[in-house]
């Protein structure tokens, strides 16, 4: 099979979806790659390390949709929508429940769309969603540290404190990988952590797991307005597979917090579980409601791609490696897990949470058979 790997155009988005590493082992089981020129320049992979790796360098965009099976990292956007055709599968991020034109566009090129979100192992982990919310997690602390200095438009606060000065307090919403990477983070950095949770074996794992400061309740609105009015630093960070992310913070509750406290939702590609958030780029991150500094990037771990890349790719590689080695009907049909990856086949939406998210006609249970 012919592997695609284009440069990514999104808003300082320097991650590529292969290292040189994974273009080698799919070179030598007999596949050939195409990269774009320049696609891993941003992650520290040179043209010339592809090509000792076997790759095909080729000069545009174009050439490297042109395969049968593109890998990519993040969903297309508008200037990529005519690469799209009925004869390409694409594997990435969607993110399709947030998306409706992309999800439309989609639909009506024909496009085969492989989610990486979605992908799910027997036990309903979710292999591809892992690595780069564990990035972001922990991104978000860091974040928000900075923010908090005064000079970056927060409070002023040192997030851990120091002696006779009490340390920031951060909220998480959420216990997930997003959630406990935050959270170990956090609590390294020596903040008061208030996680909050509807899976009470989770939160009890987490206080297990992660000890000194860290505080667990369980999600009502209660809790979580009192968390929230209460936190210098709010972490979204709620995930339902595949669907929108729920609204679990109103802008109310946004409007009790402090002035200069500050608000990260890393769920924001999903449509984002606080109210007052909306989506920002890498080069314009930030803004203000009511005196709450919001950061909204949608591609946070696009801050540190040298580690994103490997960690993705690791993740990602024997899926390509698999796809390419059956076919991708083939392929899917052998390992369920993988085909609860579909969410695109032959112009329809094949995922249930993206139909419904859309009021679309609901997916057949197989629908490649």
């Amino acid at each position: 099979m012919i592997v695609g790997v284009p440069r990514e155009i999104k808003d300082q988005e320097s991650r590529v979806s292969m290292t040189p590493g994974g273009v080698r082992m799919l070179c030598e089981a007999g596949h050939r790659v195409f990269v774009e020129t320049q696609a891993g320049e941003g992650s520290g992979f040179g043209d010339d390390e592809y090509r000792a790796a076997g790759a095909e360098i080729v000069p545009d965009a174009s050439a490297a949709w042109g395969t049968q099976l593109v890998v990519k990292v993040k969903e297309p956007l508008p200037p990529e929508y005519a690469f799209l055709r009925p004869d390409l599968t694409l594997f990435t991020y969607l993110h399709l429940a947030a998306e409706r034109e992309l999800t439309l566009e989609m639909m009506k090129r024909g496009v085969t769309g492989i989610a990486y979100e979605t992908v799910e192992l027997p036990d309903g982990r979710l292999p591809l969603l892992k690595p780069m919310s564990e990035v972001a997690g922990r991104l978000a602390v860091q974040k928000g540290a900075f923010y908090l200095e005064k000079v970056n438009g927060g409070s002023g606060k040192l997030i851990g404190g120091v002696a006779g000065v009490e340390p920031a307090r951060v909220t998480i919403i959420g216990g997930g990988v997003v959630g406990a990477g935050a959270a170990r983070i956090a609590l390294g950095m020596c903040a008061e952590v208030t996680v909050l949770d509807r899976d009470i074996e989770r939160l009890r794992h987490l206080e297990e797991v992660l000890h000194r400061r860290l505080i667990t309740r369980s999600v009502d609105p209660l809790a979580v307005e009192e968390a929230v009015a209460r936190a210098d630093l709010l972490i979204g960070a709620v995930l339902v597979k595949g669907a929108r992310t729920p609204r679990v913070v109103t802008r109310a509750m946004v409007a009790r917090m402090a002035r200069g406290s500050v608000v990260i939702d890393v769920s924001v590609d999903q449509g984002g579980c606080i109210e007052t958030i909306r989506p920002t780029r890498h080069s314009d991150p930030v803004y203000f409601v009511g005196g709450i500094l919001h950061y909204g990037v949608t591609n946070m771990p696009g801050a540190v791609p040298r580690t994103s890349t490997i960690a993705l790719s690791n993740a990602t590689l024997p899926y390509v490696a698999r796809l390419a080695a059956d076919g991708v009907p083939a392929a899917l049909l052998k390992d369920p897990g993988l085909a609860r990856g579909l969410n695109t086949w032959r112009g329809a939406v094949t995922y249930p949470a993206v139909a419904e998210a859309f009021g679309l006609e609901k997916p057949p249970a197989d629908p490649l058979r």
